[in-house]
Formats: structure tokens, sequence, C-alpha cells
């Protein structure tokens, strides 16, 4: 059987613009690989309501769970919320629950709830939170999207509350290989490893070092029997 898919979705001008490098895709990655579940897409859209509203429909559609980054501040580009909201239809206000949060939150720093942070509090109808120990302004879960703030610090926990919520799958097995050959010398008979393996994914990365052209081979599947055997075959016909 399968495992889980998942779609992410990084939203913010500040990624495609380049000033700021995204770190959450890396790290959902790695997260999702160890529980089983497979990071299919990602994708990277703007501030732009329609742009957002219309990845969200997409992947919820095409995966089985979705992870959204950015947007769910105080300012008003953060607009993740409201256009989730539209993407399923829902109404969208400021929730007791997460108003009392942050009136807490903001009490014990002898700051005021003004109606910038307010905004944190507003959640779609029907979706639960997320708990945020970092900042305490929650994420929220709607439908088979969670929707988490894009500071990496908070995405993180954002992640650990929500990963044990999830069905995973078989957990995927990694072994690499560097094979000092390029990549012409070796395409044939990793070609045909990759056929009698069709199940594993066997890739190759290309990288040069001091003058000699060479390869790191990636072989991943959920049959650690099978990757064992497809790295003993690689290795075997590419000897050290």
């Amino acid at each position: 059987m399968p495992n889980p898919t998942a779609a992410m979705l990084v939203i913010g001008d500040e990624i495609l613009s380049g000033r700021t490098r995204d770190a959450n895709m890396h790290y959902l990655a790695g997260e999702l690989t160890q529980v089983g579940i497979d990071l299919a897409e990602v994708r990277v859209v703007s501030d732009d309501p329609e742009a957002i509203t219309n990845a969200v429909k997409a992947l919820s559609e095409a995966y089985d769970t979705v992870f959204t980054s950015g947007g769910i501040g105080p300012t008003h580009d953060d607009i993740t919320a409201d256009n989730v909201a539209r993407a399923f239809g829902r109404p969208i206000s400021i929730r007791d629950d997460a108003r009392a949060l942050l009136e807490a939150h903001y009490a014990k720093s002898d700051q005021t709830l003004n109606d910038a942070r307010l905004r944190m509090a507003r959640i779609p109808d029907g979706a639960t939170l997320i708990d945020n120990p970092v900042s305490t302004a929650p994420g929220f879960t709607i439908e088979n999207v969670h929707v988490m703030a894009g500071v990496p610090a908070i995405f993180k926990a954002m992640v650990a509350s929500v990963l044990p919520t999830l069905t995973g799958g078989a957990p995927v097995v990694s072994l690499s290989e560097r094979i000092y050959r390029g990549e012409g010398d070796i395409a044939g008979p990793l070609g045909a490893l990759a056929e009698r393996y069709a199940e594993l994914s066997i890739g190759s990365y290309p990288f040069q070092q001091d003058g000699k052209f060479g390869a790191q081979i990636v072989i991943r599947g959920t049959d650690a029997d099978q990757v064992n055997a497809a790295m003993d075959e690689l290795k075997a016909e590419f000897p050290a």
C-alpha cells in the first residue's frame, strides 16, 4: 500500500524576491520522511489572494495532507487565513479561544492586544487550532490543510503539534554512495539497476572534486532489504 501523500504551499513575496531563504521545506521534508508521508509537491506563491486560494484548492484536492507556511501574522500583507477560508467557502472571524490565548500572552508581557495583533485570532469557521508554544498565536487546520507560521522556529513547533495527528506509512530508508566516475560512464548500468528495482527511487547527483567528476548515488525506498540489495549491486558494479 503506498504511503500517504503531502504537499507544501510556501506563501510570501519575500521568498520569491530572494530576500528570505525558505528553510521550512527542508525541515518538513525530513520530518515527513521519518513518519512515512511522501512530500510530493512544493509550491511557492506571492502574497496574492487569487494565487493563494487557487493553490490551496488544487493541492487540497490532489494530496492527502497540505501544509502552508507564511502569511498569518499581524500585518496588512498577512492574508493567508482569509484566502484559505475563501478556498473552502468558510466565513472567518475573531474566535474566542484564539483571542483568549493572545490576551493571556500579551498580558504577561504587559503589552496591548491591539487591532493588529488581534488579526492573528481570526480563524475560519470549523477549523481547529494548532498549538504555538513559541509565540502563542495559533495556526489552524481546516479539512486536510494545516496553516502555519513562516518563522522557522514557530513552523517547527507547529509541525510537532500536527504530526502526531496524522496517519503515516512506512518510513523511507535511504543509502548513498559516491562514485568517482562521470555520469556519462555510469548512466547505462545505473539505468539497468533502476529497471531491476522499479519500486525504489535511484537518483544521481553529479559533483566535481579536485578536478575529477563523480556522482553521489542515492537509493531510497520503504523496503530496507531491497534498498540494501540495490546498493550491494551498485558497489559491485562500481567498486571503490
